[in-house]
């Protein structure tokens, strides 16, 4: 995607198909929800973020988001 706004587009079309499977779903909603508030957080960022970007959004103590200056 070229923007977060198109990913949350492309998401919500996703969960609105009644052919999606329930597994699909289940991620796509997670999915939805990380980029919903992704977007809350940083409204001047348009990027499509990545998933560790997600992730570490939602969890930045978590180890794989420490930063350590060398």
């Amino acid at each position: 995607m070229d923007n977060i706004q198109q990913h949350i587009q492309h998401d919500i079309k996703v969960l609105e198909d009644p052919l999606t499977s329930s597994q699909s779903r289940r991620h796509v909603e997670e999915e939805l929800a990380s980029l919903q508030r992704y977007a809350e957080r940083h409204p001047e960022d348009s990027h499509d973020p990545s998933p560790l970007e997600l992730y570490c959004d939602d969890n930045p103590n978590a180890m794989e988001c420490k930063k350590f200056d060398l």
